[in-house]
Formats: C-alpha cells, sequence, structure tokens
C-alpha cells in the first residue's frame, strides 16, 4: 500500500474517496489515475486482501467461499478507510453490505462508476479472475448482478458514467471535477 500523504508532506484529503462499482468498471485503473492527480496514495482492497491472504481472489472463493471473502473484506476495508485518506478500490461487491457502506459513509466519499452492461461485459468476458462469472451463462450471471447490485450502487455520494469511449484519465478528471464541485476536494 502506498502512503496516502501528498509529496510535500500534507494531508491534502479530508476525507477517503472510494471506488464502488461493478467488475469491469475501471474502479482499479481510475482510482489509481485519480490517487495521482490529487498526489495522495492509492489502495485496491482486493489486492490487499490476496496480500493478507496470501491467495488470490478465485482461490478464496474456491477454498473458503464467498461468505468467508466478504467477511476478510470487511476486515480489510476497516483497516484501509483509516487516516491518512487517499484513494480506495473496492471489489465489486464490498459496497452491497450495509456494514460496509457504513464504515465507507464514516471515513470516505462513496463515487460509483456506474457503466452499462455491454461496457462491463466488454471488459470482463475474456478474464477468468471473475470467481462470480465462473458458471455456465456469465453474462446472464453479470446482468443478474448488475440489476440486484444498482439500487445499492445507487446509494453512493456521486455517480459518474464511464462511456465506452472514454479513456482512464477523462474518467479521473470528471470524478475530480465532480469532487471539487460538491465540495469533497
Amino acid at each position: 500500500m502506498q502512503g496516502n500523504t501528498s509529496q510535500d508532506g500534507q494531508q491534502p484529503l479530508s476525507r477517503n474517496i472510494v471506488m464502488i462499482g461493478m467488475m469491469g468498471a475501471g474502479k482499479t485503473a481510475v482510482g489509481n489515475d485519480l490517487a495521482r492527480r490529487l498526489g495522495v496514495g492509492f489502495t485496491d482492497s482486493d489486492h490487499e486482501i490476496e496480500r493478507a491472504a496470501a491467495m488470490t481472489v478465485n482461490e478464496i472463493f474456491a477454498r473458503d467461499g464467498e461468505d468467508f471473502f466478504r467477511m476478510r473484506e470487511t476486515e480489510v476495508l476497516e483497516r484501509l478507510l483509516q487516516p491518512p485518506f487517499g484513494v480506495v478500490s473496492t471489489g465489486g461487491g464490498a459496497w452491497i453490505r450495509e456494514q460496509n457502506r457504513a464504515l465507507i459513509r464514516e471515513s470516505g466519499v462513496a463515487v460509483w462508476l456506474d457503466c452499462d452492461l455491454e461496457l462491463l461485459w466488454a471488459r470482463v468476458k475474456m478474464r477468468s479472475s471473475r470467481p462470480l462469472l465462473k458458471t455456465p451463462d456469465p453474462k446472464g450471471t453479470l446482468t443478474r448482478l448488475l440489476e440486484e447490485r444498482r439500487p445499492h450502487y445507487a446509494l453512493a455520494d456521486l455517480v459518474i458514467q464511464p462511456q465506452a469511449g472514454d479513456s482512464v484519465e477523462e474518467t479521473s478528471a470528471r470524478i475530480e471535477a465532480a469532487l471539487r464541485e460538491k465540495g469533497h476536494l
């Protein structure tokens, strides 16, 4: 995990900026670029879970199941959301748990990257690292997950809708501008 202070040692954020949304939405790439723009640290919660467990997310799901993974995810979020503040990317299901939403709201601003189904599918269909999509109908599963999760994601503080042609930099610039406009920066 990178430090969450700016290069000059100042604390530029009074709260975490927490990226939420479906798998394939770009939370890690956009969050990393946003952190670079703001001069703060970036952390990916899935990466931190893997590091703590010395296993991949796929391996954790296969060995211990989703419920076990979600409990570890909450534990890691509790740690990651402590000061100093930065940008945190969460797994797609993290925001769905009420306990995680409360943790994020206490210390951060939730930013939902709201991508449409076709964009998400284009980004995830060739990846084998998505344990929830290891089904006979992965696109159908993705569709169902998006429908189930959308009402939860809609509770976010800020909604950004990336489009297929948007670059990571364009999306992070839009987030930065929206955060400034809403008084979060």
